[in-house]
């Protein structure tokens, strides 16, 4: 099967790529199931309903989120109904769940969405919690177990690689909307620290550049806004999994606003 990973979408930028790539990509590279990110994706800050249809339309299968998953309280109620998760490792009475399970070409798949500790929300200990996640899904048969690490040190990204490169098939890193080049396929996992933003490649972070100047320069922040003009670009891993639910290849494609895409392969350790 091949699995497409999104990873932040960050705001009307961001879901205007999807609209005009999403499809074609789909159909290009045979794409079987597709997950994005969508903490950023309503104007840089969580997801309303009325975005969450808008990228379900454009060919998102599910999405995951991470430490702006409330930004948009309409949210809450949300998660009975469409296909989103949040971190694992919030509080057990936190609405929503940081599992979602489906069934791919006949084959169970597990996709799990887990938050880093380092300048995040106060969560439970990531790295306890996957463990016994991850042996629990085990025994219940899963083999196709995908993992989206919402985090900001990519220390404790390539740290879960280690812990879990041999036991998931893939460790798809989001958070920090900065795309990192370190795609590698490790013992049957796909692994990359950062897939980046999906959303304007100018500013910072997606976001327009005068709050981010401001805050550095003096030590006052703001409000973060988001370009209505901006260059654009889409950032997606494209990985294929066998039968056992280990990773056999993986892909980085990038396009540039209207630009041809551009397609990096994985390192095969």
């Amino acid at each position: 099967m091949k699995i497409a990973f999104i990873g932040d979408i960050v705001g009307k930028p961001g879901r205007l790529m999807l609209k005009r790539h999403l499809k074609r990509l789909q159909q290009e590279h045979f794409i079987d199931y597709t997950i994005a990110n969508y903490e950023n994706a309503s104007h840089g800050f969580g997801l309303t309903e009325k975005n969450c249809i808008e990228l379900l339309g454009y060919g998102i299968d599910m999405m995951t989120g991470g430490n702006h998953s409330f930004d948009k309280k309409e949210i809450l109620e949300m998660y009975n109904t469409y296909p989103l998760i949040r971190p694992m490792n919030y509080p057990k009475s936190t609405p929503g769940k940081g599992i979602f399970e489906t069934t791919i070409l006949g084959k169970n798949v597990a996709i799990l969405n887990l938050m880093g500790h380092y300048t995040m929300p106060l969560v439970d200990n990531p790295f306890t919690m996957i463990v016994d996640v991850v042996s629990q899904l085990k025994e219940q048969g899963f083999r196709h177990i995908i993992l989206d690490i919402h985090a900001e040190a990519s220390s404790e990204k390539n740290t879960l690689r280690q812990m879990l490169k041999q036991d998931v098939s893939a460790i798809l890193g989001t958070h920090t909307h900065v795309a990192t080049d370190d795609l590698e396929v490790i013992d049957g996992c796909c692994y990359v620290t950062d897939v980046g933003l999906t959303g304007c490649k100018d500013g910072v972070i997606g976001m327009k550049d005068e709050i981010p100047i401001k805050r550095f320069l003096t030590g006052i922040g703001g409000h973060f806004d988001i370009a209505n003009e901006c260059k654009s670009v889409l950032q997606m891993i494209v990985f294929e999994l066998d039968d056992n639910g280990r990773c056999v290849g993986a892909e980085k494609i990038k396009i540039y606003d209207d630009k041809p895409k551009i397609i990096t392969q994985a390192w095969m350790d």
